[in-house]
């Protein structure tokens, strides 16, 4: 057993014993992640994702490491679907604390002028729409036991750094800092904290769907200070912090995990 391994299974270094959590977008990449380490800290996670198969064998792999998780398949830019999520987390493990709202795509890419108004409704339904159903479900139940912590996946895209052609993904991902603000801000005297985290590239199935040659990888590499691209691990490593009591006094930030992209200029 490893010497973290170790640690956690004392109760008084885990970071989340006693608190329930909701990961969306927890198939793969840093939602998976995510889901895994909260486990490991003590939170029973209620985990969501479209793919119910890979849902699945993240729950075995979570019970088998010793916690707590169901899964719930659906489409997060359904509000009914918002609504039942939480419905279900409540009635299997009586609250909710935290609330990780990850799912998000790529959208289309390419000339801002040749994207349809479709595929620029859809982009903005699952990274941001979606994000505000979440929320809209999950603050009253939060409220209601003094306060919890929600967190959303921005990212520098849009933020400290724009590419061409990304004009849906930026606006959208960018909305969810404004989103961020307004609910921090409203919530804040409730007890509900309310932060996103920017991930810089990170090495996910995602990352690497769009980014096959060793030039494009040699690029985005460059662009961070550190010169290499995130593990899903480092990002779920913040997220946990922003989920935990130890950041008690930190809401509404946009808090930018990018290996130091934002001021890179070499």
């Amino acid at each position: 057993m490893s010497n973290l391994n170790t640690k956690l299974t004392n109760k008084s270094y885990q970071r989340l014993v006693g608190k329930v959590a909701i990961v969306t977008g927890a198939s793969s990449g840093i939602g998976r992640t995510t889901a895994k380490l909260f486990a490991q800290h003590g939170a029973k996670v209620v985990v969501a994702a479209r793919r119910e198969a890979e849902l699945a064998t993240l729950v075995a792999e979570i019970v088998a490491d010793g916690g707590e998780a169901i899964a719930f398949a659906g489409d997060v830019q359904s509000e009914e679907f918002a609504k039942s999520l939480v419905a279900l987390t409540v009635k299997s493990f009586g609250r909710l604390d935290i609330a990780f709202n990850n799912a998000g795509t790529l959208g289309e890419i390419g000339p801002t002028a040749d994207v349809s108004a479709k595929s620029w409704n859809d982009t903005l339904a699952i990274n941001l729409t979606s994000a505000f159903l979440g929320a809209k479900y999950q603050i009253p139940e939060m409220v209601k036991q003094g306060g919890g912590s929600i967190i959303f996946t921005s990212t520098f895209v849009g933020y400290s750094a724009a590419f061409p052609e990304f004009a849906a993904y930026a606006a959208s991902k960018s909305g969810l800092i404004g989103l961020t603000q307004a609910l921090a801000v409203e919530y804040g005297a409730k007890g509900v904290r309310v932060n996103a985290v920017l991930p810089g590239a990170v090495d996910t199935d995602m990352y690497r769907e769009k980014n096959k040659t060793a030039e494009s990888q040699a690029f985005l590499t460059g662009m961070h200070a550190l010169k290499r691209v995130g593990k899903p691990e480092e990002i779920a490593n913040s997220v946990l912090y922003l989920a935990s009591d130890d950041s008690s006094f930190v809401s509404g930030t946009a808090s930018l995990v990018d290996g130091g992209l934002s001021i890179n200029r070499t």
